[in-house]
């Protein structure tokens, strides 16, 4: 009768721990998930405002160039340069897409969110 209640009161420890081993581990999956959010929202907020700035940076450039080119062809085929030339950029953009900005984010995002 004894290792009966000692057996009773084994496998009632035994459901209690892995009650707790449970609890543990769905809490370490959340944590994991919220870590793993909180990091992609920091970088896609830390690429937002880098491209924001870049952006900036980049129409006052364009507007340098203009006046720079300005007094040799004129302000309307200054403004058509640079235009061209930005349409060169998107268009090798277009063309190196999976180079240069697919395979780099996938690879960004697959270590961000395969990482134990």
């Amino acid at each position: 009768m004894m290792s009966s209640d000692t057996n009773i009161e084994t496998i009632a420890q035994l459901v209690e721990v892995l009650k707790r081993y449970m609890h543990l581990q769905g809490e370490y999956v959340r944590l994991n998930i919220v870590d793993k959010v909180v990091r992609l929202l920091t970088a896609a907020t830390i690429s937002f405002v880098i491209a924001v700035l870049f952006m900036l940076a980049l129409i006052y450039l364009s507007f340098a160039i203009v006046h720079t080119l300005e007094p040799a062809i004129g302000l309307a085929w200054a403004f058509a340069v640079v235009s061209a030339g930005y349409f060169g950029m998107l268009l090798l953009c277009v063309i190196f897409r999976k180079q240069w900005i697919e395979r780099p984010l996938v690879k960004f995002l697959a270590s961000l969110l395969m990482e134990n």
